[in-house]
């Protein structure tokens, strides 16, 4: 078997083809264990997973730069550009990547490889005047990123030479990601430099021999999938996040644009050597790496910051774990949906534990391709964000802070830290690891959030991981988000002066108060109607005893599915007075998400009006009462108030999301929280600015 295994190089395709069907019929998917073979003459070069999505996207998007990846090299000393200019000739004969286009044939995208041509080297002076050299250097690096690829005529790679003077350069280097990655931006440039150091000391430089091309690869990587694999990873990420596919809802200063724009920005996020010593200590006594402990406080942060318990985050992986990939050219990264359930009542060592498994399981499944995945849950995609997760965490480690460097002869090359401004996440979390320290960035999309609201963001997570340290053990509720000094600020100095707070009322009994203070001033102004405050309680108390005579009481939920008319204000209030919590229901919304909405609710009685009812659900159980029914229908009921039958502690309301990245979410909203609110909101604003609101949250 072994033997055969060996041979296949020797095979045809048709031959290896042939020979994977019969060994899958025993279970053993031949792609997996043989050699990875360069392509037969009647393949033809199809696009890997990758490239095919990054193909797809281009198509709708064809001037976006947000796939671009730049890298820059400070050469400083004499530089040889007729060296410089034959290393990238051979490199472009080296690699396939580096001169392929893509195309359509016969409905199927496949990858067009040319023959070698000379790279054209843009070569640029700056100015001795005007812009410092910083600037011009910025500026020339954004222009060179900035104009979009043709996938379908090339080239994509741009290469432009700044002069700055006769003994200082800098080399920009920028591809489009459909043949490209971060790991073969580093293959490109240590071999561009060896091949550099050789021409410029006339030897020949001999690389190690690639046993395949990338197109090579992406028919492997297909055969490999179709074989098996597919269906063996795809079960597991099904298991892990089949369902709902949540958006995250992290507090924006903006709202969401309906198209995503991938404008971005970076923060920097310094870390304190004492802090890594002590992340480092904790993560070997708990038995995890550093990646999971960090990503274990990324994933702690945005649920603080959401509120949400189920956070999903997109993790990358090299996916280069076959020996013949290692020193190729081309898209090979790939992204983990790393899904956690955070519960603020779990200790955080706990919490680790649990991110230590998603990890683990995760490894051991990491080769679906990301578009396989995304294919098979089918999210309800929007333009708006990134499917099944918007917030990255990239932990590099081995990596050297403000870039790598090193000596030839005559030359000193230093990798310069350039970061783009695309942001293809919401929020994406770099972190990078040596033996030089511990640091971190923040990339944030520029339409959602203000750069003082990301520096928040990085303070909280930077107390967040102290206060892990030292206390691994307690509740991630607990967690501290603040610093002293922060803390300090709100409580003291930003918070007005405390007053009375009715923390053993409920909110229909601020209303009754105001009946008894002022009962003749008017409650409710609507299209020429007048209601005081005396007719308002009156009317709403009729109602209210006659929901008790239904069973409404304490969390007893009462769905509400009325115009904006005085008789919504009035139901509402009834509901309360009732002792139940009500459901603000929009007759707009579908009848499917309304019928949704009453049973996760487990409403039990609907109060609408005959106008409605053709556009409202049809539910099991649910009493409809239709508030028109009949004139004075309600007379006979008092119009006294009904004695207190909620807690500060019981259901007001239940209030819905909007259910825009799959079923709506019911809020639960007790007395204590509204009091709290309406309390704030009188200490924070006077009567004349109350008076100016239009609305508030809830």
């Amino acid at each position: 078997m072994q033997a055969l295994i060996d041979s296949v190089g020797t095979l045809s395709s048709k031959e290896r083809r042939a020979l994977a069907i019969l060994l899958k019929e025993k279970g053993i998917n031949l792609f997996g264990i043989a050699p990875i073979c360069s392509r037969g003459a009647d393949e033809a070069p199809v696009l890997s997973y990758a490239q095919e999505s990054q193909w797809f996207l281009w198509q709708l998007e064809p001037d976006s730069t947000a796939y671009h990846i730049t890298t820059a090299l400070r050469l400083t000393g004499e530089l040889d550009l007729d060296a410089l200019r034959h290393a990238f000739d051979t490199l472009i004969a080296r690699h396939e990547t580096l001169r392929t286009t893509f195309c359509e044939d016969d409905g199927m995208a496949v990858q067009v490889v040319h023959p070698p041509a000379p790279l054209d080297i843009e070569v640029i002076e700056l100015h001795t005047s005007g812009l410092s050299y910083e600037a011009q250097l910025h500026a020339l690096t954004d222009s060179q990123c900035q104009p979009p690829f043709d996938l379908r005529n090339g080239p994509l790679l741009r290469a432009r030479l700044l002069r700055v003077a006769a003994d200082e350069h800098v080399l920009v280097l920028t591809q489009h990601h459909i043949v490209s990655d971060g790991w073969s931006m580093q293959v490109m440039v240590e071999e561009l430099i060896q091949l550099y150091a050789g021409y410029r000391q006339g030897r020949t430089v001999s690389l190690p021999d690639l046993p395949i091309q990338y197109a090579d690869y992406a028919n492997w990587q297909r055969q490999w999938m179709d074989a098996g694999e597919r269906e063996r990873q795809l079960g597991y990420w099904l298991e892990q996040l089949a369902g709902e596919q949540p958006l995250l809802m992290l507090p924006l200063d903006h709202a969401r644009p309906a198209i995503q724009s991938y404008r971005g920005a970076l923060l920097d996020i310094p870390l304190p050597d004492t802090l890594r010593l002590g992340l480092k200590q904790l993560a070997q006594r708990e038995g995890v790496t550093l990646f999971m402990l960090l990503l274990a406080s990324f994933q702690v942060l945005l649920h603080r910051y959401s509120g949400q318990a189920d956070i999903r985050v997109g993790v990358p992986s090299a996916n280069r774990n076959r020996v013949e990939t290692e020193r190729l050219i081309g898209f090979f990264v790939n992204t983990q949906v790393f899904k956690a359930e955070v519960d603020g009542q779990l200790g955080f060592n706990a919490f680790l534990q649990q991110v230590k498994q998603t990890a683990l399981m995760a490894q051991s499944n990491q080769d679906l391709p990301f578009e396989q995945l995304v294919e098979a849950l089918r999210p309800e995609r929007s333009l708006s964000h990134s499917p099944l997760f918007q917030a990255m965490f990239n932990h590099q480690t081995a990596v050297k802070k403000g870039g790598q460097s090193q000596r030839l002869d005559d030359l000193s090359i230093e990798t310069l830290s350039w970061q783009g401004r695309a942001a293809q996440f919401d929020l994406t979390l770099d972190t990078f690891e040596s033996e030089e320290g511990l640091w971190a960035s923040l990339t944030y999309a520029t339409d959602l959030f203000e750069v003082s609201t990301i520096e928040r963001l990085a303070q909280s997570w930077v107390q967040l991981l102290q206060g892990i340290v030292q206390q691994p053990g307690q509740r991630l509720g607990d967690l501290p988000l603040l610093g002293a000094a922060e803390q300090h600020q709100l409580l003291h100095e930003w918070a007005p002066a405390t007053g009375e707070f009715p923390s053993d009322g409920c909110v229909q009994q601020l209303v009754e108060a105001q009946v008894q203070k002022s009962p003749d001033a008017e409650a409710l102004l609507f299209a020429g109607q007048r209601l005081s405050y005396r007719e308002l309680n009156a009317r709403a108390n009729r109602l209210a005893h006659k929901l008790i005579e239904l069973g409404v009481g304490p969390e007893v939920r009462v769905g509400v599915a009325l115009q904006r008319t005085p008789e919504m204000v009035v139901a509402l209030l009834a509901v309360l007075k009732a002792g139940g919590a009500y459901v603000p229901l929009d007759p707009d919304y579908p009848q499917d998400r309304l019928a949704h909405m009453l049973r996760d609710s487990q409403a039990q009685i609907l109060l609408t009006e005959s106008a409605l009812l053709s556009l409202l659900p049809s539910v099991e159980s649910l009493q409809n009462l239709q508030l028109d029914a009949q004139p004075g229908w309600l007379d006979d009921y008092s119009s006294e108030n009904p004695p207190q039958r909620a807690t500060p502690d019981n259901l007001a309301y239940v209030i819905y999301t909007s259910g825009s990245t799959g079923l709506p979410k019911g809020v639960a909203i007790a007395h204590r929280n509204v009091l709290a609110l309406i309390d704030w909101s009188n200490r924070v604003y006077s009567t004349d600015d109350l008076q100016g609101v239009l609305a508030s949250t809830s």
